[in-house]
């Protein structure tokens, strides 16, 4: 499956859309990454558990965008966007979408 921020596929044609397509996950910190993340906030640099844990978020959000595409039959989602919410205090909602389309041979 392609997938692409950009409008178009590069050397390919849109023939066909198929509708917006989604992929999200909740993810929440443990007790361990908080309390390393308020240790950091106190010295400052990257907090690398939050960064693993938003990397991991991402990479199932855009699974599961990629398998909505599949299952309405595209052979690539364009346009993917990144969206980001505070669910409630120690998680967050990683959503991706986009629009899942049949490309020309």
């Amino acid at each position: 499956m392609i997938y692409s921020t950009t409008e178009t596929i590069p050397g390919r044609q849109v023939v066909e859309s198929l509708g917006v397509v989604t992929g999200n996950v909740v993810q929440a910190k443990h007790i361990g990454r908080d309390i390393m993340a308020g240790l950091k906030s106190i010295v400052g640099g990257e907090i690398r558990g939050y960064t693993e844990m938003l990397s991991e978020a991402r990479d199932i959000a855009v699974g599961r965008l990629v398998e909505s595409a599949e299952q309405k039959g595209a052979d690539a989602v364009v346009g993917i966007r990144f969206s980001t919410s505070a669910i409630m205090d120690g998680s967050c909602e990683l959503m991706v979408f986009g629009t899942a389309v049949k490309l020309s041979l």
